[in-house]
């Protein structure tokens, strides 16, 4: 498929056709995806933009966004990574376009991976995807040089082996996921890779049953991402990977509202949420992901464009920014709930395995 609608599903959705424009719009002409407009740039989230594009049609843009990485990658293999969430507030309501911290992150340099076995999954073009392999080799190979010795990665190649290195919990599972896209393309394109096999197994080990090599610093706990990303890594069983969404509900969900980004602040975010409905689809829960992503929908500008997120004690849109990163996870949503793209599986599912 080419990653088009399909006519017969289009009805039942909300309409992305604004979510997509906001995307075109911050979309650079030299192919870069920052959060907003002169925000910050960072690979995961340009991927994630990217990804949307893809499922809604729009390839030349998809192109051009895997085609700026491929021109603007390393001799490494890796990316220097805006930390945008670390910018302050340049008043009540918008963040600051001031430069943002840089680090070569482990799994922000993963994450093109996902994107590029995305690509194949909605177009099968496996002559574009051959352009963009050695990236995706390049890339692996770097983030297997930040893997410690019980099987985790660090969070970024300038704190390892430092007082700062720690093992992310979300970023580890998003790892995973990378790990396990980069082993389908390379099934795929016929190029041995068990390295990045052995990488993810010891990965899998420690998500499953060493979960006190992650987040020793404490900082992680709080955030939602921390809670429903392992399992979207596909590391656990479905009826442990449940079990761990049901054991911290109510910690992170307010029905009917969505998903907190934090679990002690009134704040609920749409991207965050969005990520919910594709946990919720890993494990089975179609409905309870149906509910939480109609609980997005309330969430837009008069445009259509969705804000990035809801304080609900001030009861406002906080801040008021709608970054590219917000559409794509609410489009990537839309296509695993209803199936519209041939990648629609590729983030509930291990893929290595159909490989």
């Amino acid at each position: 498929m080419d990653g088009s609608f399909k006519s017969d599903l289009t009805l039942a959705l909300p309409d992305l056709q604004p979510a997509l424009k906001r995307i075109r719009d911050v979309q650079t002409s030299d192919g870069a995806i920052p959060w907003f407009e002169n925000g910050p740039w960072d690979p995961w989230n340009h991927v994630e933009s990217a990804m949307a594009l893809t499922v809604m049609g729009a390839r030349e843009a998809a192109v051009a966004a895997f085609d700026y990485l491929l021109r603007t990658q390393r001799d490494d293999g890796a990316w220097f990574g805006e930390y945008g969430n670390t910018l302050p507030m340049v008043d009540r309501d918008y963040l600051s376009r001031e430069p943002a911290p840089s680090f070569l992150d482990s799994n922000f340099c993963a994450y093109p991976a996902v994107g590029v076995a995305h690509y194949l999954r909605a177009t099968d073009d496996l002559d574009q995807v051959r352009t963009w392999w050695p990236m995706i080799q390049a890339a692996l190979d770097f983030v297997l040089t930040l893997q410690r010795t019980d099987g985790s990665f660090s969070w970024s190649y300038e704190a390892m082996g430092t007082r700062e290195d720690d093992a992310l919990l979300a970023g580890n599972a998003s790892i995973a996921k990378s790990l396990d896209c980069g082993i389908y393309l390379a099934t795929r394109l016929g190029v041995p890779c068990d390295p990045w096999r052995g990488a993810l197994h010891r990965l899998d080990t420690a998500l499953r049953h060493h979960p006190d090599v992650f987040d020793v610093r404490g900082h992680g706990a709080r955030f939602a991402m921390d809670w429903y990303y392992p399992v979207l890594s596909g590391a656990f069983a479905r009826v442990d990977a449940k079990a761990r969404l049901v054991g911290e509900w109510d910690r992170f969900v307010i029905e009917g509202e969505g998903c907190r980004c934090v679990s002690d602040q009134p704040w609920v975010t749409m991207a965050e949420s969005a990520e919910l409905v594709l946990a919720l689809l890993s494990v089975g829960e179609r409905d309870q992901a149906s509910r939480v992503f109609e609980s997005l929908h309330k969430s837009t500008d008069m445009n259509g464009v969705y804000w990035m997120g809801w304080q609900l004690e001030e009861d406002i849109f906080w801040p008021k920014e709608r970054p590219a990163w917000t559409q794509a996870a609410i489009i990537l949503a839309a296509d695993a709930l209803f199936e519209y793209s041939g990648a629609s599986n590729l983030l509930t599912e291990r893929v290595s395995k159909s490989a």
